[in-house]
């Protein structure tokens, strides 16, 4: 006797249900491995935003770097126009003192 569709003897019953499993199993592999594959790409995906993130902050960090390197040239630059000045007033002053006068002791002993 024929079995109706969709009913199963008992036999044929545990015979499809391993086949389903045999089936199904390389699909739950496939989904795992697809899941495994996904968590790898979402790690490597946050780790080049984070070397996005530390390599733009390196960036700006260069360029206050840069920024405060141009101040301090041109701060040295205004010291040493500064120190020429006073050092050529001071030599003038010393020039024009009497204190600072060189004088031929030679000439005033005889």
């Amino acid at each position: 006797m024929r079995a109706a569709p969709g009913s199963y003897s008992g036999s044929e019953y545990r015979s499809r249900k391993r086949s389903w499993k045999v089936e199904r199993a390389p699909t739950t592999m496939m989904n795992a491995d697809m899941d495994a594959v996904e968590a790898e790409n979402q790690v490597e995906l946050e780790e080049k935003t984070r070397l996005i993130n530390q390599v733009l902050e390196l960036q700006h960090t260069l360029e206050d770097l840069s920024a405060r390197v141009d101040a301090v040239k041109e701060e040295n630059l205004k010291l040493k126009s500064e120190n020429q000045v006073l050092g050529q007033y001071i030599e003038n002053l010393m020039s024009a003192s009497s204190v600072f006068q060189t004088t031929d002791t030679k000439s005033k002993r005889k």
